[in-house]
């Protein structure tokens, strides 16, 4: 649910009070820290002091451009 809605967010920044708003449930903060806490950890958002923003990309072009790309 948290995915969904990072991934489908309007701006490319979005606040956590602007996710709360966007989820279709209310979520406890404390869980919602958590969620958040692991899609850092897992490299699927960057999170910062002005906000989250959705970073996974599954595109199998982008995968095999980074393993093709020149290592410095």
């Amino acid at each position: 649910m948290v995915e969904h809605a990072l991934k489908n967010a309007e701006n490319s920044i979005i606040t956590v009070a602007e996710l709360k708003r966007a989820l279709p449930r209310q979520v406890n903060h404390n869980a919602l820290k958590t969620i958040l806490q692991y899609l850092d950890e897992s490299n699927k958002i960057a999170w910062s002091v002005k906000g989250i923003t959705w970073i996974y990309n599954t595109s199998p072009k982008m995968r095999r451009t980074i393993e093709l790309g020149r290592k410095l």
